[in-house]
């Protein structure tokens, strides 16, 4: 095929897409450009098919430093793993994708996007993903939808479509929505706090407004869509036709289960007990294996293993679709049990043990000042970024009983940490200083347990003592419908999860929605079940928090918090505070064990501590210092001996008071002409010590011992 150049411009977007200009060996290629940005996306797919029934599907978003003509940092300069942005968007791609294929296609497919130029106003998820999308509509599999990303924000009261990186700043809105026509495939959403007028606001949405919202990017999409299946069907290659695998199917045998082990199916699908519903299915399992044998016919375990789950499927469903009886005996709209205990780590600034029915998350929040945030690049911007409030999300194998050495965090655990932080950042203090890190370790899991991370979350920072406007909590929903007869389930289980046809997590405050994160298996959602969806979600929000609300009464101090205190100073004394070489402020450091940062820009310091007695200790010495006479230090004479007093003892030498008051470092190494391993042997404090000044550049003098020029 000849090249095509298509230019699309539409939802304030334009772009430009070279078909068959590139990468002429894979299934599809685009060479995609928006602005400055210029990204290829290019799709291959492996001839081989799996034998399991799923979809290998694997997307990389990859940002190259020279996209951003910069040299990677750090020792090895070259790209190496990827960053969380490039992991996350990666996993938006996949989400938004996987629904398109067709049903049985089984094939391993690797979906590479690379960054191989950067611009800083262009939203590199959304070019990444129109990219991802123009790749594999015109690509040779059997894929004829093409799909749009929109993101909207909302500025003073006005929602804006695909908002410029400047205007995102300044949004309290950040939605995210991809869809195909009028279905709506994947959503991501956060509000940001913001402040005026000296009020802050954590600027939740509510239910009503967030679906006149999700009206707009609807809109949007369906035109945006229809457009880019329209431009680009002249480049579009001719489907390679590949055998999808088909159904293993036996009617006999699924009847024959149906037929002889439904009630034992039924009684083990509503064990209440995760890990007893799997062991009540092997134990079916192997009866029908047991009764084919005796009856002379053949035993293929794989294939009752396969019409057992389908059957499985079909019990779970019928009773929430027909009898609206969920597995473990719930209402439709009802929460599991929840059982909460903070500060149960004594050690730990603040802790929180969050149950919901078989779903644990222990969830510790720990204090640290600003040296603590976490630096990162974005491909768009000059400088590095910091992180000061992060959440982190492990998932280890013995939560769900499983024997799995531990590794590195994967896209899932980055998701779910990412989902959290989007959740629970809107009721931090936008002025807070210093960084906030929670870690959520599962301890059990069947289902939600990234909701139980917000809910445990939330109470752990209220446990360190961390100033929150509101008390954020999740909750995960679910989706039953048979095309006809649709079903909402609040608080969903792992089973719900498998056998559902929607995984739809909601955080938020009393007030409000936070954030959300939606995946649709069914192809798309009618606007009047996510209405459902949203409002029930809403019943069971409220209901959390009121549990969380009754636990806060029961909370006891934590007796490991650091003691803080942040004070002003006059800028004229930053000087003497910090001390010559920074020796006055080392000194205070060391004898006060504490930890204190000066703000130079608005002349503050704040001093943290293990104990409120070392930190007002150093404040006091402080003070002491700011409200001392300046002293005018005097000019020395080079190699003349004066006669000082040993203030203070260190590992690398003494602090000598000059007579002039001043202090000045006498190294270990100028002590003597012998090395010398322990001072504390030798001198001890107020000591009286003859010194030789060796050499004196503004403020800073070095000292030797008349014995060490001997």
């Amino acid at each position: 095929m000849k090249e095509q150049n298509i230019e699309v411009s539409c939802n304030n977007l334009k772009e430009k897409y070279r078909f068959n200009k590139v990468a002429k060996q894979a299934s599809g290629a685009v060479l995609y450009q928006c602005g400055d940005a210029v990204l290829l996306a290019a799709i291959a797919i492996d001839p081989k098919a799996v034998e399991e029934d799923f979809l290998p599907l694997t997307v990389q978003y990859v940002e190259k430093a020279y996209a951003a003509a910069k040299i990677p940092g750090g020792f090895i300069k070259r790209e190496t793993k990827p960053g969380d942005f490039e992991t996350l968007t990666s996993r938006i791609i996949d989400r938004s994708i996987r629904p398109l294929f067709p049903k049985g296609f089984n094939y391993p497919v690797v979906l590479t996007i690379t960054v191989l130029s950067s611009d800083a106003s262009v939203d590199m998820q959304v070019a990444a993903m129109h990219a991802a999308s123009a790749t594999l509509y015109t690509s040779d599999i059997q894929v004829n939808q093409a799909v749009s990303a929109v993101r909207l924000g909302k500025i003073d009261d006005e929602v804006l479509i695909n908002p410029t990186l400047v205007e995102q700043e300044d949004s309290t809105l950040d939605l995210l929505v991809v869809g195909s026509g009028s279905d709506i495939l994947m959503i991501e959403m956060c509000v940001h706090a913001s402040e005026k007028e000296h009020i802050q606001t954590s600027n939740e949405l509510e239910e009503d407004e967030l679906l006149e919202i999700l009206d707009i990017a609807q809109s949007a999409i369906k035109q945006a869509s229809k457009e880019y299946e329209t431009e680009f069907k002249i480049a579009k290659k001719e489907p390679e036709v590949l055998e999808l695998l088909e159904e293993k199917e036996d009617k006999e045998l699924y009847a024959f289960i149906e037929e002889n082990y439904a009630e034992e199916v039924s009684l083990a699908v509503q064990s209440m007990a995760k890990s007893e519903r799997s062991q009540e299915l092997k134990k079916v399992r192997n009866k029908i294996m047991e009764a084919l044998e005796e009856k002379g016919e053949e035993v293929d375990k794989d294939l009752i293993s396969k019409m057992l789950e389908a059957y499985k499927k079909s019990v779970v469903r019928s009773l929430i679709l027909e009898k609206e009886v969920r597995a473990d005996g719930r209402a439709l709209n009802e929460v599991r049990p929840i059982d909460i205990e903070t500060n149960i780590l004594p050690s730990v600034h603040g802790s929180c043990l969050f149950t919901r029915g078989q779903t644990q998350a222990l969830v510790t929040a720990t204090l640290g000042d600003a040296k603590a945030s976490q630096a990162y690049d974005l491909i768009g911007s000059k400088n590095a970024q910091y992180e000061t409030f992060m959440v982190h999300y492990n998932f280890p194998g013995f939560s769900v009983g499983e024997a799995k050495p531990a590794r590195a965090p994967g896209r899932r655990e980055l998701g779910h940490g990412n989902l959290g932080k989007r959740g629970l950042e809107p009721t931090l203090d936008l002025k807070r200083d210093g960084t906030v890190r929670l870690v959520s370790e599962i301890l059990e899991s069947n289902g939600s347990s990234s909701m139980a991370t917000v809910c445990g979350g939330s109470l752990a920072l209220r446990a360190a003592e961390v100033e929150t406007s509101k008390l954020v909590a999740g909750i995960a929903m679910g989706l039953v419908s048979d095309g006809e007869k649709h079903c909402v389930l609040s608080d969903i289980m792992g089973l719900e999860d498998h056998d559902g046809d929607m995984d739809f997590k909601i955080t938020g405050t009393s007030d409000g929605i936070t954030a959300m994160q939606m995946d649709i298996k069914l192809g798309g959602i009618d606007a009047e079940v996510l209405k459902e969806a949203l409002y029930q979600a809403k019943e069971g929000r409220l209901h959390i928090l009121n549990i969380m609300e009754e636990a806060l009464l029961e909370m006891q101090p934590s007796s490991a918090l650091p003691s803080s205190v942040t004070f002003d100073i006059d800028a004229s004394t930053i000087p003497a505070i910090i001390g010559k070489g920074g020796g006055t402020i080392r000194e205070i450091i060391e004898e006060f064990s504490v930890s204190i940062d000066i703000d130079r820009d608005n002349n503050k310091v704040k001093i943290t501590g293990s104990s409120k007695e070392d930190v007002n200790g150093a404040k006091a010495f402080i003070d002491n210092i700011a409200s001392a006479p300046v002293k005018k230090q005097m000019v020395y004479e080079v190699n003349k001996q004066y006669a000082g007093k040993i203030k203070k003892i260190v590992e690398f030498g003494l602090f000598i008071e000059m007579p002039d008051g001043f202090d000045a470092l006498l190294h270990i190494s100028k002590v003597a002409k012998e090395r010398v391993n322990n001072l504390g042997e030798r001198y001890s404090v107020g000591d009286a010590i003859d010194i030789i000044v060796l050499e004196q550049n503004g403020k800073k003098v070095e000292l030797c011992t008349p014995a060490y020029l001997l």
